[in-house]
């Protein structure tokens, strides 16, 4: 058996009014997973449970079979394994972002997103002027970067994901609880420091907006998962760009394969994906794709983006990956977003995302459109975390 999965971030979306009123998934050409959509089971799964904060970390690891309830440790820690990170056991993870704050608004939560060069002197600079042993802070991808907290055992502080606040006041989503004082004062520390650091002398030269704090979140302390072939009994590769998946792949003990040009923007290399995807099915049972665009342009707001972004995955990555499959005698190959990221609201959103699958030997059951309303027509699955049960036994 070969098994593909697509998992095409913040994919999922409201009516927009410059589409005419459908939604990014409905506006955009995708014959390919239309034939999925239409030739196997249509639906829509519950990937982020009551009380927990909508967003790629509990969505993705409930779209991986783990019940957040159970396993959900913060996003830092998951990024953490991505990089190799050691945790102790009297320090805490975060998330830090480089962020753009104007006028008390979060104008970007990716501050331009910052080139890869410029973040990791900011960060080098950073463990420079933090040289108290109290937290070091480590690089990841463009504005996605952690810091490690000592002497964190008694801390239990609640943060706010940045890119749920664009474009409006921070003062209300500033970290709060025991040692939420403690956060802020690094985060003003850093405010200070970033202000005439060189990076930011050259962005106001050429007309950019400045990286002007850290926002801290994420936080949280490892949690062990059980493999992915243990519970499901398939090994697996995982093709992605940002270390959030990276993270939960080797925690599942999953194998990472890396593609030049894959960006974890709207400018990846998609077709770069589709045939390291296609050539991993040699390999490996189980070959998952990730693909961070259409999140990325929800986050942006741009509709426009985010159908180009679908239609480049339904051609480069979705379409020769069922051409590949249909050499084998058994397959199945499943479509579907972790959480809504309207374009709208520019915000994650809880509301259950629709996904679609097919194979050798799944039933067309629903024969639907792939579209958030033609999904409420079809099986809900809820606790989300059954979704990947039901993939793999239909």
């Amino acid at each position: 058996m070969k098994i593909v999965m697509v998992l095409p971030d913040g994919a999922a979306d409201e009516p927009v009014a410059a589409l005419g009123g459908l939604t990014p998934l409905a506006a955009a050409h995708m014959p390919n997973v239309g034939w999925i959509a239409a030739h196997g089971r249509v639906g829509r799964s519950v990937t982020v449970p009551p009380g927990f904060t909508p967003g790629t970390d509990v969505a993705t690891l409930t779209l991986f079979g783990y019940d957040p309830h159970l396993y959900y440790s913060g996003r830092a820690p998951i990024e953490a394994a991505a990089q190799g990170l050691t945790v102790g056991p009297d320090q805490m993870v975060f998330r830090c972002n480089f962020v753009t704050i104007k006028n008390g608004l979060m104008r970007d939560f990716t501050a331009g997103h910052i080139r890869q060069d410029e973040a990791d002197r900011l960060i080098a600079d950073l463990n420079r002027w933090f040289t108290d042993g109290e937290c070091r802070f480590h690089s990841g991808v463009s504005y996605r970067n952690l810091m490690l907290l000592s002497d964190a055992r008694r801390l239990e502080v609640k943060c706010s994901p940045p890119h749920d606040i664009p474009d409006r006041p921070v003062e209300d989503h500033w970290p709060r609880g025991a040692g939420a004082d403690r956060i802020r004062k690094i985060m003003d520390r850093a405010t200070g420091l970033l202000r005439d650091h060189e990076v930011n002398l050259d962005r106001r030269r050429q007309g950019k907006d400045e990286v002007t704090n850290i926002w801290l979140w994420g936080q949280g302390r490892p949690t062990a998962l059980p493999p992915f072939s243990s519970r499901f009994g398939f090994s697996g590769a995982v093709i992605t760009a940002v270390d959030i998946i990276r993270g939960l792949a080797l925690m599942m003990g999953m194998k990472l394969i890396t593609v030049p040009g894959a960006t974890g923007y709207i400018d990846t290399n998609y077709f770069g994906k589709g045939e390291a995807a296609v050539r991993a099915l040699d390999e490996h049972d189980l070959v998952v794709v990730h693909i961070e665009a259409p999140d990325e342009a929800g986050h942006l707001g741009d509709a426009a983006a985010k159908v180009d972004a679908l239609e480049r995955i339904d051609e480069a990555i979705v379409g020769p990956l069922l051409d590949a499959l249909r050499r084998y005698d058994a397959w199945k190959i499943l479509v579907a977003p972790d959480h809504p990221t309207p374009v709208t609201t520019r915000a994650h959103s809880a509301v259950p995302p629709p996904f679609c699958f097919a194979g050798s030997a799944v039933p067309a059951v629903e024969r639907l459109p792939f579209s958030e309303s033609a999904a409420q027509r079809g099986v809900l699955i809820a606790p989300g975390h059954k979704l990947m049960e039901f993939f793999f036994r239909s």
